[in-house]
């Protein structure tokens, strides 16, 4: 069990991407459309329904060490959160999820990613 909060703010998350010593993996949970629709470059994207099933993937992504950091990502914040608890169940002891979603993320981080 860790203490790392279930979420984090769209604005430490940003920061937490620019930290050159540990980057986290940033995960969308939302289906291609949404992502094609509006998408952070840095992230990587297993949608929630196929999460269970590429979970390897995932883990590959971060080289087997589920240790290291996963910031979980939506539109609003709901999916990522039931993601993060869900990987928190896996092993995945450092993964939150992004306060907000992609929309808080156009409004407070990146206004070029479009809101839907």
């Amino acid at each position: 069990m860790t203490d790392l909060p279930l979420e984090v703010s769209v604005t430490d998350a940003a920061a937490a991407l620019r930290n050159a010593t540990a980057v986290p993996l940033l995960l969308d949970c939302r289906t291609a459309d949404e992502h094609q629709t509006a998408h952070i470059e840095a992230a990587v994207l297993i949608s929630m329904q196929e999460l269970p099933d590429r979970v390897g993937e995932l883990t590959a992504h971060l080289s087997g060490d589920k240790a290291r950091p996963v910031i979980v990502h939506c539109h609003h914040g709901m999916r990522s959160l039931r993601v993060t608890k869900w990987l928190r169940d896996q092993g995945f002891s450092q993964a939150q999820s992004m306060a907000g979603g992609i929309d808080a993320w156009s409004e407070q981080v990146d206004p070029s990613v479009p809101r839907y």
